[in-house]
C-alpha cells in the first residue's frame, strides 16, 4: 500500500494541506515559545527581578520541555498523531493566555504557565514532524520535512513585531493573550490533518489506512489494493527506545546543538539593548529581521538536506554557526560605520544555526523505526530540549549579574558565552559525522528494515555502512 506513496511524480494539494498545517503549527508554537523574551523587556525592570527569579520565567519552559517531548511521543506512538497535534496545540495555547492573568510581580505564576507552554510547545514539534514524513515519499523527504520547519523563525519574527507594534496599546499582558489565538489551528488540522497510514497500519487498521492514503494522494480508495496479509499488531513499548543504542545517541546528540541557538534567542532582546545601547522596542524590531533571516536558512538547509545528504549538511550548517557564534562574541564592541559587526554576526548565525535545524529535527525521526518513530524524536527531542534549560542558564552564569539579571554585556564577559553556545553545535556536528547514519533517498520502509534486522551483531557495521 505504501509503494503508492514512493512512485509519486509529484505531490497532491492535500498533501500540501498536512504540510502547511504542520508549518503553521510550528511558526504559533514558537511564536508562544518565544513570546516570553520579548515581554521579559518590559517587566524585568518595573518588577526589579532577582537572578533567580527571572531565570526560573525562562528556564521554567526548558523544565517542561524535555517532559513534553517525552510524554506527547510516546502518546502520539501509542493513540495516534493527528489526535495529540491538536492536544498539543490546545496545551501551549492555553497556558499562553493564562499568562495574561498574571499578577503584578507574579514571577512564580509565570514560570508555572511557562513550564506548560514548554510541554505543549515540544510535543507538537515531536508528533507534527512525523506525521509529515509519513505522507511523503523518500526523494522528498529531507527537503519537505526541513521546509515543515521553515517557518518556526517566524513565530520569534512575530514575537518580535509584537513586541516593537503591538505592546505598546495593548500591554504585555495582551501580547499573552494574542498568544490564545493558536487554539484555532485545532480546527485547521480537524479540516486538513488525516491520521498517519504508517500508523494505522502498524495498529492492524488497513481499511482506515487505505482511506488515509487515498485521501491524502487524490484516489479512489479502491484503486489501492489492499495487503493479502497483515502483520501481528505490536504495542508501542517505550523502552524499546533502548534496544536502538545508535538511534539514540545520534538523536540525542545532534538534538543538544539547538542549545546555542535556543539560549541567544531568548536572551537576544536583552542583548541587543545592553550591547547596542537601545531601547526595548527598538531591540525587538532589531529581532525581526534576525527572524526573516532564520527563515531564508530554514530553506536553504531544507535544499541542502536533500542535495548534500544530512550528515554533510548538518556538519557545513554546525560549524558555520559555531564559527559565526564565536566571532559575534568577538567583535562585540566593533563598527563598521555605524553597523555593529555584532549584529551582522548574529544574522550569519541565525542563518545556519536556525537552519541546521531544519535537517537536524527530521533526522531525529528518521533514525527510528516506524512504530517508535514518535516516542524516538520525543526522546531526542526530549534530550535537545535540554538546551532550553542550559543554554539561557549558560548565559545568565557567564553574562549575569549578581543580584539583576540585567546582563553586564561587557566583551569580557560575551567572548565565553558566545563560545559556549558555539561548542554545542560542535557536538552535533561531531554526533551525526561519527556516531550517524544516512537517510538521504532511504524509504521508512529500508530504514525500518535496517533498524529492526535480525541479526542484531551486525546492526551497526551495516548501518555505518550505508
Amino acid at each position: 500500500m505504501l509503494e503508492h506513496l514512493e512512485r509519486q511524480k509529484s505531490l497532491t494539494t492535500n498533501q500540501y494541506k498536512i504540510f502547511a498545517a504542520a508549518m503553521i503549527g510550528d511558526m504559533l508554537d514558537f511564536f508562544d515559545f518565544y513570546l516570553i523574551g520579548f515581554v521579559l523587556a518590559f517587566i524585568i525592570g518595573g518588577w526589579h527581578l532577582t537572578y533567580g527569579q527571572s531565570g526560573a520565567i525562562l528556564l521554567s519552559s526548558g523544565i517542561g520541555a524535555p517532559l513534553g517531548s517525552l510524554f506527547w511521543g510516546w502518546m502520539a506512538d501509542k493513540v495516534g498523531r493527528r489526535q495529540v497535534m491538536i492536544l498539543t496545540v490546545l496545551n501551549f495555547s492555553i497556558a499562553t493566555g493564562a499568562m495574561a492573568l498574571t499578577p503584578d510581580h507574579g514571577w512564580l505564576y509565570l514560570s508555572i504557565c511557562r513550564f506548560f507552554v514548554g510541554m505543549g510547545v515540544t510535543g507538537l514539534y515531536t508528533v507534527d514532524i512525523a506525521i509529515v514524513q509519513e505522507f511523503v515519499p523518500a526523494y522528498k523527504r529531507g527537503w519537505i520535512t526541513g521546509l515543515t520547519t521553515s517557518l518556526l523563525p517566524a513565530g520569534t519574527l512575530l514575537g518580535a513585531m509584537a513586541g516593537a507594534f503591538l505592546e505598546p496599546s495593548v500591554g504585555w499582558r495582551g501580547l499573552f493573550v494574542v498568544g490564545l489565538l493558536p487554539a484555532a489551528l485545532t480546527l485547521l488540522i480537524r479540516a486538513w490533518v488525516p491520521e498517519s497510514p504508517h500508523w494505522l497500519i502498524g495498529k492492524g487498521r488497513i481499511e482506515e489506512a487505505r482511506r488515509s492514503l487515498a485521501w491524502a494522494l487524490q484516489v479512489d480508495p479502491a484503486s489501492i489494493q489492499l495487503p493479502a496479509t497483515v502483520a501481528k499488531v505490536e504495542k508501542t513499548v517505550w523502552r524499546e527506545l533502548f534496544k536502538y543504542p545508535r538511534s539514540l545517541a545520534v538523536s540525542c546528540l545532534t538534538g543538544i546543538s539547538q542549545t546555542g541557538t535556543v539560549g541567544l534567542t531568548l536572551w537576544l532582546t536583552t542583548l541587543l539593548v545592553l550591547v547596542l545601547k537601545t531601547t526595548p522596542g527598538h531591540a525587538s524590531y532589531l529581532v525581526i529581521w534576525v527572524g526573516a533571516v532564520s527563515i531564508f536558512g530554514r530553506l536553504f538547509c531544507s535544499w541542502m538536506s536533500d542535495a548534500l545528504g544530512r550528515r554533510l549538511a548538518v556538519v557545513i550548517s554546525c560549524v558555520v554557526a559555531a564559527v559565526t557564534m564565536s566571532m559575534a562574541g568577538i567583535l562585540a564592541n566593533v563598527f563598521i560605520g555605524t553597523v555593529s559587526v555584532f549584529y551582522v554576526m548574529v544574522l550569519l548565525q541565525s542563518f545556519f544555526g536556525s537552519g541546521n535545524y531544519a535537517i537536524v529535527g527530521p533526522y531525529m525521526a528518521e533514525v527510528w523505526p516506524s512504530k517508535l518513530r514518535a516516542s524516538g524524536m520525543g526522546f531526542g527531542y526530549g534530550f535537545g530540549n535540554l538546551g532550553k534549560f542550559i543554554g539561557p542558564a549558560g548565559l545568565a552564569v557567564i553574562a549575569g549579574s549578581d543580584n539583576f539579571v540585567t546582563p553586564k554585556a561587557t566583551l569580557d564577559a560575551l567572548i565565553p558565552a558566545m563560545n559556549y553556545f558555539g561548542f554545542w553545535y560542535l557536538v552535533g556536528a561531531a554526533a551525526i559525522w561519527f556516531i550517524g547514519f544516512e537517510t538521504k533517498g532511504r524509504t521508512i520502509a529500508e530504514i525500518d528494515g535496517t533498524l529492526t534486522a535480525p541479526a542484531e551483531p551486525g546492526l551497526a557495521s551495516e548501518v555505518a555502512t550505508r
